[in-house]
């Protein structure tokens, strides 16, 4: 799957297209929505680009590859488009999936900025070859945890099923909270049913249910379940990890979809920037643009900067990262190393818990920020 590098316009000098690898999940069991957004933001920059005259008068071109939430796809794509002579790769929203491509373009020598995921060890090693746009799982869900202890739940029960992405965040809940007075429940979703969280939630006496599912299934069951059980009325429940932040969820469960907190990396106010290409991606998706969408077009914006002032050469991409300074969506861009994250990271991308308000599901709700 190719982006057609350039509409009719600008004058191409002799030369090929400088290519750009896109992982994106695009079918099932991807999170096909998500991946969706992802591409509308690739795409629209890529053209954007295209239109600004390329990268020194040749045309930008994005190679799209469909992970669809597999790792070993993931990596074999990898491997593909190296071959195809990509300049750099892009992209992927599950993190799990991203892992698997980092440390297949860390061997390769080839350089990934990194869109959407967040599990921080996105390789083993530290590596000169990746940079990450979205805030590393560490920060993302600290920041939730503040908001679960702000709004005076200490009892809190996570709903899981095994996943190093699960496991990681779970992990980052629990130490959180102990260090301030609180407890996390773990509940086996390879081993529960809906209704057996419910009656585990009444035992365990917790006031907050965090989802670490997967969506549709058993997300929607789970959240059902506890909505209709009249002993949880007054349970939160919440989902870090983004899935009410789409419409498949507010499809899927309609006014049970309200009043869930998720984390989403937007900041209160879009800039001028922001403003412009949040309008272009809901004309391109027919919706609004959720983060992933911005993730995705301050992914391509970077990229074709570095390739503008460094050229194509992988080696001089990756030797880049610390030198960037990109005006984004939702922020000045530069990279920096964190401690414990093994990629260059960009530091301070904003991070908010929303939810959409009871009162008026398509519309989103701030209740915190960090």
């Amino acid at each position: 799957m190719h982006t057609p590098p350039s509409p009719p316009g600008p004058e191409w000098t002799d030369g090929p297209s400088v290519r750009i690898g896109a992982l994106v999940p695009l079918t099932r069991p991807g999170w096909v929505e998500a991946g969706r957004h992802l591409l509308a933001g690739l795409e629209l920059a890529v053209g954007e680009v295209n239109e600004a005259g390329g990268i020194g008068g040749r045309p930008l071109e994005l190679v799209v590859r469909d992970t669809a939430a597999d790792p070993q796809r993931a990596a074999a794509a990898v491997d593909e488009l190296a071959g195809l002579g990509v300049a750099a790769l892009a992209g992927e929203y599950h993190s799990v999936v991203a892992r698997a491509a980092a440390t297949r373009a860390d061997a390769l020598g080839l350089p990934f900025l990194c869109s959407s995921a967040v599990l921080d060890a996105l390789t083993e090693q530290p590596t000169e070859w990746v940079a990450r746009l979205s805030p590393p799982q560490s920060r993302g869900w600290q920041v939730y945890a503040d908001f679960l202890l702000g709004a005076g739940h200490r009892r809190i029960a996570v709903a899981a099923q095994p996943s190093v992405y699960w496991a990681a965040g779970t992990g980052i809940l629990r130490d959180h909270l102990a260090a301030r007075g609180g407890t996390v429940t773990e509940l086996d979703m390879s081993a529960l049913t809906p209704a057996a969280v419910c009656d585990a939630l009444v035992d365990s006496r917790a006031t907050a249910l965090l989802l670490l599912v997967g969506h549709p299934d058993p997300a929607v069951p789970i959240v059902k379940s506890v909505r209709g059980d009249q002993r949880l009325a007054e349970i939160l429940i919440g989902a870090p990890a983004g899935q009410p932040e789409f419409t498949e969820w507010a499809t899927s469960l309609g006014d049970d979809s309200a009043g869930i907190p998720f984390l989403r990396y937007l900041p209160e106010r879009l800039g001028p920037l922001g403003t412009r290409v949040e309008k272009a991606l809901r004309e391109r998706l027919g919706q609004a643009p959720s983060f992933v969408a911005f993730e995705g077009y301050d992914t391509v914006t970077v990229l074709a900067d570095v390739l503008r002032s460094h050229g194509a050469d992988r080696a001089r991409i990756a030797e880049s990262w610390p030198r960037v300074a990109v005006e984004g969506t939702r922020g000045q861009i530069q990279f920096s190393r964190t401690p414990g994250i093994s990629v260059w990271q960009w530091a301070w991308p904003p991070v908010q818990v929303v939810d959409r308000d009871p009162a008026e599901p398509d519309r989103f709700r701030i209740l915190h920020a960090g």
